[in-house]
């Protein structure tokens, strides 16, 4: 099995491409690419996917433990993450995501991040 090792950890905003807009913008696909630090990356494959929907701080403490363990396992209103890790034309791996917590009243949308670029050792 290959151990995938991290090479630098990001976490800093991107802006993502899609050739079709995903139907539920809270519950994206994997994106066609994303534009970060200026420069533009094609996604040419998904290698893995997984979502996140634990509660975090303040968030975790406002629920009867019986919703937050549903919560927990299909995520609740403007909670969770959605994670892809990808190969993009420049032969680099990320593990981006989208984070369905809105910024603000007026910004409800979530917002996609870089998380890390890794390297799985061949």
């Amino acid at each position: 099995m290959m151990e995938e090792k991290p090479l630098h950890f990001l976490d800093q905003p991107i802006e993502v491409i899609f050739k079709i807009p995903p139907v539920r913008e809270k519950t994206p696909d994997c994106p066609d690419g994303f534009i970060w630090d200026g420069k533009n990356f094609r996604i040419t494959e998904k290698i893995s996917e997984w979502s996140d929907f634990k509660r975090r701080g303040k968030m975790a403490r406002n629920m009867r433990p019986s919703h937050a363990d549903a919560a927990a396992s299909r995520g609740s209103l403007n909670v969770g993450r959605y994670y892809f890790r990808v190969r993009t034309d420049s032969r680099q791996i990320f593990d981006i995501y989208y984070d369905r917590a809105m910024k603000s009243v007026d910004e409800r949308k979530g917002q996609w991040f870089v998380y890390r670029e890794i390297t799985i050792p061949s």
